[in-house]
């Protein structure tokens, strides 16, 4: 291999890693399949802040049909819900549940642009059918600046087609017990 043809083949690699950084930079669920009407861990991972500045504050707005959250705190952040009126009852031993958490925020901390960090929190997913997609919109504020992640593709269109797209979510199969 000639100098000049491996300087070409580690150029193009770079050019690879770093387009495949990119859109590995939004915020992301750790997870993205899960069955229909299950309890799920959603690991929301956020990569990086607004243009070097660091993140402060991270708001999650719950899909239609998602019901039972449950965030976990994380030390040196505010941890607040936002409860609300279901789109559709949820039954749940014997009684039916109108109303819950639709809004998780934590607020007050300081994640540096350069690193990474984790928000999580339980949900029961709904019972839709398998192949829906769900999406988790999520504003990611900062410093300086601020990140909305809540675009929802259309039909037939991947999340790679947009700015800021929001989590994605695929119902598979519900469990059989």
């Amino acid at each position: 291999m000639t100098h000049i043809t491996s300087l070409a083949l580690a150029a193009g690699t770079l050019c690879l890693a770093l387009s495949a950084g990119s859109a590995a930079a939004h915020v992301t669920l750790e997870t993205r399949e899960a069955p229909a009407g299950s309890y799920y861990k959603a690991v929301l991972k956020v990569g990086h802040g607004c243009d070097g500045s660091p993140t402060t504050a991270i708001r999650v707005r719950l899909p239609d049909g998602a019901v039972l959250a449950k965030p976990m705190p994380k030390p040196g952040w505010t941890l607040a819900t936002k409860e609300g009126p279901y789109a559709q009852p949820y039954e749940s031993h014997g009684r039916s549940i109108t109303q819950g958490v639709t809004e998780i925020a934590w607020t007050g901390g300081s994640l540096p642009d350069a690193w990474y960090d984790e928000f999580v929190f339980q949900v029961v997913l709904p019972k839709q059918p398998a192949g829906t997609m769900l999406y988790v919109p999520v504003v990611q504020e900062c410093e300086k600046g601020v990140h909305r992640w809540i675009e929802i593709p259309e039909a037939g269109k991947p999340a790679d087609d947009y700015r800021e797209p929001a989590p994605g979510l695929k119902l598979t199969e519900p469990k059989q017990h």
